[in-house]
C-alpha cells in the first residue's frame, strides 16, 4: 500500500538573530518552532487575501454602485457598437 504525503516542507534560512527571536516568541506561547511559523503565515496569508479579495466602500460608494446595478443607466455609443462587435464575432449568421 502507498502512502501519501499530506505535507509539504518548506525550507528557510534567515540570520540567527531572527531565528532566536522566532524561537523565544514560539516558547513564549507554548508552541513548536513549526506551529509558530506555520500558525504566523497562515494568519498573514489570510490577511493578504481578504484584503486583495474584499472591496471596502464607504456607505455613500455603497450606495452609489448598487443604485447604478439596480438602474443602470442607458448604453452609450461606444456600449452599444461594443456590443454590436462581439455579436458579430461570437454570433456570426
Amino acid at each position: 500500500m502507498t502512502r501519501a504525503i499530506a505535507e509539504e516542507r518548506i525550507p528557510a534560512r534567515m540570520p540567527t538573530a531572527v531565528y532566536e527571536k522566532l524561537v523565544e516568541a514560539a516558547q513564549a506561547i507554548g508552541a513548536t518552532l513549526n506551529q509558530f511559523l506555520v500558525q504566523s503565515a497562515l494568519e498573514k496569508a489570510n490577511e493578504i487575501l481578504e484584503q486583495e479579495r474584499v472591496i471596502k466602500l464607504s456607505a455613500a460608494s455603497a450606495k452609489t454602485i448598487f443604485g447604478l446595478i439596480e438602474n443602470p443607466p442607458p448604453p452609450n455609443e461606444r456600449l452599444i457598437a461594443a456590443m454590436k462587435r462581439r455579436e458579430e464575432i461570437l454570433c456570426p449568421k
